[in-house]
């Protein structure tokens, strides 16, 4: 049957999305052995059960996915934890010292939607970025763990993010707390597809890059994380319980428009973010119509 790399993905509707597997090209339905990619079906064994489902030939082709929206390939994941400043040169151009530790703040876990869908700014928002990101979702509970060498057995699988953010809000108005710049309606796209640990080579060996409106903006490689993958779940579970289907956004490269190299997002600008052997997103930056008083 070849490679048996496989990918999770969830097609349909917001609302409506049904699980699938792509596989060599092939998009199969997940649906007969799972109702949702989420929580507890990482929990529970759900990749291998879906491996074993395609390898006895159990899964029918979805023969309508390339028609189909593809939306956040984890369902209701618990929390959105992110770590901040953890490539030194993107530290060094936001005018900060490699942190001591890792940073921690949280985005509200409705920021999340598809690789694709739009990204909209706040009324009034002059300073909306972007920040690709390796997001590594959790597989089974974490807490305590005794060493980074524990760590990745939790870990289900990585996926591409975008980890928007408006700056003014980040920064000037947040009284030292980022979440407030990080938790705006559509500011997390997260996907295509949930690459299993398994079939990734090495985590820490991934290119990841950005383009807005076709021009090149970052451009590095995990090899430059502060602190790598397995450490930071260490790290975190020191302090908080990871769960199932937790998503955590591992840090940005340097070639943001914090830099001051870069203009800002404006309703009209096309955001492509992508991660060699993880997957490509792109996103329109949309207005909201909504109207905000500032409080």
């Amino acid at each position: 049957m070849g490679s048996r790399r496989v990918e999770l993905l969830r097609l349909g509707p917001v609302g409506e999305e049904r699980p699938a597997l792509r596989h060599d090209g092939q998009v199969y339905d997940l649906s007969g052995v799972t109702d949702d990619v989420d929580g507890p079906f990482l929990a529970t064994g759900g990749i291998g059960r879906a491996r074993a489902a395609l390898e006895a030939g159990e899964l029918p082709v979805l023969v309508d996915a390339d028609r189909l929206r593809v939306g956040a390939p984890v369902a209701r994941p618990p929390a959105v934890i992110c770590i901040g400043q953890n490539y030194a040169a993107h530290a060094a151009e936001s005018g900060a010292a490699p942190p001591a530790e890792p940073i921690l703040f949280f985005k509200h876990p409705n920021t999340v939607v598809g690789p694709f869908d739009d990204v909209r700014v706040p009324p009034g928002a002059q300073k909306v970025d972007w920040e690709v990101e390796l997001a590594v979702v959790i597989g089974t509970e974490a807490s305590y763990l005794a060493s980074p060498e524990e760590a990745l057995a939790h870990v289900a699988g990585v996926t591409v993010s975008n980890d928007v953010s408006e700056r003014e809000y980040q920064i000037d108005r947040s009284g030292g707390q980022w979440s407030k710049g990080k938790s705006c309606a559509t500011f997390n796209p997260l996907g295509p597809s949930l690459v299993p640990l398994d079939d990734v080579t090495d985590v820490q060996a991934l290119r990841l890059w950005s383009r807005v409106n076709g021009e090149p903006r970052q451009d590095s490689s995990t090899a430059d994380m502060i602190v790598d993958v397995a450490t930071l779940v260490w790290h975190l579970s020191q302090f908080l319980v990871l769960s199932p289907g937790d998503v955590i956004n591992t840090g940005t490269p340097e070639g943001v428009a914090l830099s001051g190299r870069f203009d800002y997002l404006r309703p009209g600008d096309v955001m492509e973010i992508g991660i060699d052997g993880v997957g490509v997103q792109r996103q329109r930056v949309v207005a909201t119509s909504q109207h905000r008083a500032t409080p």
